[in-house]
């Protein structure tokens, strides 16, 4: 939850109010900063304070899904789809997150065909598992981060630039602890309090 950030950073708190403000719209927003900024933490927040808290938060490593399963893994497959595949089909991360919140996290790491497809679901918010013949109506909030520059990406050809423009409604770029000096001495104050109270 926001409450639970530990900063005095003027832009953090700056960012924090921001994201509340937001946080019970729909629209898809994008999360930019360095590893180790707290993306996945801002985008929990923002789900959690927003009218979705009692739904799923469902987060997505896109940098770590094996290459040849990206598309299963988020949209899902029907029966008799794969050789090594769940007899019964399996839902895929969107259906899972209905409701809720999908978070997808290095988003630039999706290859090109996939984000295709993932733009077919923006369009319409609507999601066809692999094998399937019926469309999914989904209600999900769409919360993307990524820590390279996209619009470079966008610009070298290797990020779609559609797709750029549709999840980059409401960007956030969350500062690195080296731009927020003042927070060191609160969080080294926090990690020796946890430590004491771990080794008692």
């Amino acid at each position: 939850r926001f409450e639970t950030i530990i900063t005095r950073n003027p832009q953090m708190l700056s960012l924090i109010h921001q994201c509340k403000q937001v946080a019970n719209q729909k629209m898809p927003i994008l999360l930019e900063g360095e590893s180790g900024t707290g993306k996945e933490v801002f985008a929990q927040s923002i789900h959690n304070a927003s009218g979705r808290a009692d739904k799923p938060f469902v987060a997505v490593n896109c940098a770590a899904l094996p290459i040849n399963l990206v598309e299963s893994e988020l949209f899902g497959y029907e029966k008799g789809s794969f050789t090594d595949g769940l007899t019964t089909g399996k839902a895929g991360k969107f259906e899972l997150a209905n409701g809720g919140t999908i978070f997808l996290d290095e988003i630039s790491e999706l290859p090109l065909d996939v984000q295709a497809k993932l733009l077919r679901v923006l369009d319409n918010y609507r999601v066809i598992r692999i094998g399937g013949k019926t469309e999914k109506k989904l209600d999900v909030r769409i919360i993307a981060a990524t820590n390279r520059d996209l619009y470079a990406m966008v610009q070298a050809r290797t990020f779609r630039e559609d797709l750029y423009y549709r999840i980059n409604v409401m960007l956030f770029k969350l500062p690195p602890l080296s731009q927020r000096s003042e927070d060191i001495p609160l969080l080294i104050r926090y990690f020796i309090d946890r430590l004491n109270m771990e080794h008692r």
